[in-house]
């Protein structure tokens, strides 16, 4: 009987063994199934905070109008440029000017230089003493003849309806005689005819237009109120007189608007007569002042504005990405007969 040599040595055959066990080990080894790394998704970048559109609605007081360009100045000093205007009496003129394209400082420029008598034309023998006619013209130069639709920005000058007493904004057609028509003191003024109706000064239903401000699409309204508060003593003059009751009737009216607004500005111009033009400067300085002390409420209430835009965006359901199917390294064993590795996932 041939007995092969292997096993003709003792103990062989547990050595044989032994070694194909440990083959058949060291294949069981290398059975390892590495899982391929999961994707991760970057986190979506933080949306802008969304933009709050600023109105300003600049108020009536004559001379005291010229408070409205050092808040101006002001604003857009500290990044707050309004982008909507809208004004009565005084503020009009202000804010024609502004929502044509000047910037404060050439708006300041021009307030100095103004002279009283270019636009001031007396008229003894109609509804007023003064027709208006030279403001109107005035302001129609200042904006290069630009009706109020073409200009830079969206304006509105609040007037009142002299045969109806209704509030009236005009948004469109020729800014100087809008102008004209929302300064016309009662009794100082010629009421102004357009079309079937005659318009006066806008402060007696609208001292500070806070809504027509609105109206513009203003998200945020800094109202500007220079108008003069009932001081127990008589006004000097007939046009003090006459401003002070034009206030005096609007008052109510006045507070009810104002309440709409988000910020209010209230420049200390109540030494400053309505027909104290010299005192312009004053006016403006005090216009800086007040805006300026202004700004903490005007930024705060600018982030409550943009919290209350971010709440309300609708909820986007993020897509989660679909996994991909895990499959391992086939071993050795599975490569040398053929078979396919489990995958994960499929």
């Amino acid at each position: 009987m041939f007995i092969p040599p292997i096993f003709r040595r003792p103990f062989a055959l547990p050595a044989a063994l032994f070694s194909v066990a440990m083959v058949l080990a060291g294949c069981a080894g290398n059975d390892t199934r590495p899982v391929a790394p999961v994707a991760v998704t970057p986190p979506a970048k933080p949306l802008p905070l969304p933009k709050i559109r600023i109105g300003i609605a600049l108020g009536g007081g004559a001379a005291k109008g010229f408070a409205h360009i050092g808040v101006i100045k002001m604003l857009e000093a500290n990044g707050f440029k309004p982008e909507f205007v809208a004004g009565t009496s005084a503020g009009s003129v202000v804010g024609a000017l502004y929502a044509s394209g000047m910037d404060p400082f050439l708006l300041q420029e021009r307030a100095v230089a103004l002279d009283e008598a270019s636009i001031r034309d007396v008229s003894l023998f109609s509804g007023g003493l003064i027709k208006g006619q030279k403001l109107q013209d005035y302001v129609n130069v200042q904006v290069r003849q630009k009706p109020i639709e073409a200009m830079k920005l969206p304006f509105a000058a609040v007037a009142t309806q002299l045969e109806t007493g209704k509030r009236t904004v005009f948004k469109r057609g020729n800014v100087g005689q809008a102008v004209r028509a929302s300064s016309s003191i009662p009794g100082v003024f010629e009421p102004v005819l357009i079309g079937k109706f005659s318009y006066v000064d806008g402060g007696i239903v609208s001292p500070v237009p806070v809504d027509a401000a609105r109206g513009l699409g203003a998200d945020l309204v800094i109202a500007v109120d220079i108008s003069s508060k009932a001081s127990g003593k008589t006004p000097d003059g007939m046009l003090g007189i006459v401003n002070q009751s034009i206030a005096i009737m609007g008052q109510k009216l006045g507070e009810q608007e104002l309440a709409r607004a988000d910020v209010i500005i209230r420049p200390r111009v109540a030494s400053i007569g309505p027909a104290d033009f010299e005192q312009r400067n004053q006016a403006i300085l005090e216009g800086e002042r007040a805006a300026l002390a202004a700004m903490p409420q005007i930024r705060a209430r600018i982030a409550q504005l943009q919290k209350a835009k971010i709440a309300a965006r609708p909820k986007v359901p993020v897509a989660m990405p679909v996994p991909e199917p895990e499959c391992a390294k086939p071993s050795r064993i599975e490569s040398a007969l053929g078979l396919a590795p489990e995958c994960k996932g499929e």
